[in-house]
């Protein structure tokens, strides 16, 4: 499902843990990439359906694993560059428009699991500082890691307060 404008609907998930780190994986291909969870939209499926099927997917987290804290104020997106693009896919793709979750975990880290599915995106997880993905994400996802970053910030801020007060 493509709009007309030529981006396919994704969700992106930033799963926090109690100490203020986040959820990065590496995709499978023998390369060092790596990126937050992510994945479509489908037909008849609203973008919070689609989080908790795509995270459950790629990494293994069943819905009560999980808090709900924010998301995204519209949706942000990316082109990807040609040689990146399906050869099969519709003629007019241009990349992808995603709205970003942010969720706090509330499972034990076992609980992850990025070989759960029959086909796995991701051989292998990890913790790392909530700025840290912008250094290494791939070249054209840079800036919408920036700008969905930055809006959730704010509620990654709540998420340690909470945690504190916990304790």
């Amino acid at each position: 499902m493509v709009d007309g404008d030529g981006f396919r609907p994704n969700v992106c998930m930033v799963v926090a843990n109690a100490q203020g780190q986040v959820l990065f994986a590496r995709r499978v291909g023998g390369y060092d990439a790596w990126q937050f969870p992510q994945g479509g939209i489908d037909v008849d499926e609203t973008p919070e359906d689609a989080l908790y099927r795509e995270l459950e997917e790629e990494v293994g987290l069943h819905r009560d694993c999980v808090e709900l804290v924010a998301r995204t104020n519209g949706w942000l997106r990316y082109r990807l560059p040609p040689q990146v693009r399906r050869r099969n896919s519709a003629p007019n793709f241009v990349g992808q428009k995603q709205i970003w979750f942010l969720l706090r975990m509330l499972a034990d880290d076992g609980e992850v699991r990025v070989d759960g599915c029959a086909k796995p995106e991701f051989d292998h997880w990890r913790w790392v500082s909530y700025w840290y993905p912008l250094s290494k994400a791939i070249d054209f996802k840079r800036e919408i890691y920036r700008q969905a970053l930055t809006e959730l910030a704010p509620s990654m801020r709540h998420i340690l307060s909470t945690e504190n007060a916990d304790r």
